[in-house]
């Protein structure tokens, strides 16, 4: 029985494969399946949607409509536009009651409610202060006291006059605005994997900048597994979280800061104090979805340590880890203290390498 002998090209290797001409030819194998990440700029950061295929082909365009969902986020609540939703709003909401897009709208009322239940430490009206120290539009400094007086003074969701039912919105006060960027991530995330899940997606993982959603499972894996970054950078992550079809996001100053007269401020903003939240050096939670994830991380740092582990425990819908500072030590710091919600500790782990700078205590 002669033969032919025929090229195969797959993977950036050559195989070459003698086959009987006459026998029939064996059947193909699956490709296996494997992680593939589509990334892309929006939100003001970088988003990864990874998805685990062996048909890569046919998961580009189920990113391509995860990609399309993230981006109409980013055109409507982006602050660092001209022409987003929320940039119309906050041009023309203090003079006339105006009707608001529906998706918007549904960001605005979550974080009404999340004010009302963070103790107004979660305030979508804080945008004149972050403009102020440079947050927004930068460039970052720190402003003079009576321009922060004068920026606080426009900060209050109790002046934010919204019908959930008509969609319309009134700001109370000339001069005020809002900025969704504590939650408008999360809510992205959101929307892009409800578009995976609408195209049968079983697997994926979506991140933009830290605010995770993940399905299913990684190839080889039970768990999508999460490195936690350490907020003083002496090691890549102290801890690593699994995430079984939830989500996680975290607050902590890693970049975004100002320094003046040797002191450190932060971007998140306390707006009760209408100054830099301190305390806390990070927090991160887990959440039925990232739009709660991303939510209550921000006012779980602003409230600090005890009155943030009260309200982790409190709600059923969040699970906290906490970073207090270690007071200095001879020598140097001494060991920062995690704070681990019990109900997370079956899936929470301290990198061996980063026990010498991390105790862990459980709530």
């Amino acid at each position: 029985m002669s033969s032919t002998t025929y090229r195969l090209r797959r993977a950036g290797l050559l195989a070459v494969l003698a086959i009987p001409v006459l026998a029939a030819a064996p059947a193909s194998v699956p490709a296996p399946a494997r992680s593939i990440n589509y990334p892309i700029h929006a939100m003001g950061t970088y988003v990864n949607v990874t998805l685990v295929t062996s048909d890569s082909a046919a998961s580009a365009r189920d990113a391509a409509a995860a990609h399309q969902a993230i981006r109409l986020v980013d055109s409507l609540m982006s602050n660092w536009t001209t022409t987003s939703e929320v940039a119309r709003i906050n041009r023309v909401a203090d003079s006339v009651t105006t009707t608001v897009h529906p998706r918007v709208a549904d960001v605005i009322g979550r974080s009404l409610r999340i004010w009302r239940g963070s103790e107004h430490t979660y305030d979508i009206t804080v945008e004149p202060l972050v403009r102020a120290w440079g947050f927004i539009g930068g460039p970052r400094r720190v402003p003079s006291d009576s321009e922060a007086r004068a920026a606080w003074a426009l900060v209050g969701a109790g002046d934010v006059v919204f019908d959930s039912a008509a969609g319309t919105i009134h700001f109370a006060r000339r001069g005020m605005r809002i900025d969704l960027g504590g939650i408008a991530k999360g809510y992205a995330v959101d929307q892009a994997m409800q578009a995976l899940r609408a195209r049968g997606v079983k697997n994926a993982l979506v991140d933009a900048s830290g605010n995770m959603m993940s399905l299913g499972t990684p190839p080889g894996s039970e768990h999508w597994r999460i490195g936690l970054r350490d907020p003083r950078d002496r090691v890549p992550y102290f801890a690593r979280m699994w995430l079984d079809g939830d989500a996680i996001s975290t607050s902590a100053q890693y970049e975004q800061w100002v320094a003046k007269d040797g002191k450190r401020y932060g971007h998140i903003i306390d707006p009760r104090t209408g100054q830099p939240a301190s305390g806390l050096l990070a927090v991160t939670v887990v959440a039925p979805d990232a739009t709660t994830s991303d939510s209550w991380d921000t006012p779980l740092y602003v409230l600090g340590l005890e009155a943030a582990k009260a309200k982790a425990l409190e709600r059923a819908d969040v699970a906290a880890i906490l970073i207090e500072p270690g007071a200095p030590a001879e020598g140097g710091s001494g060991r920062d203290t995690v704070w681990v919600e019990s109900v997370l500790r079956p899936r929470f782990a301290l990198e061996p390498n980063a026990e010498r700078f991390f105790v862990v205590r459980y709530f």
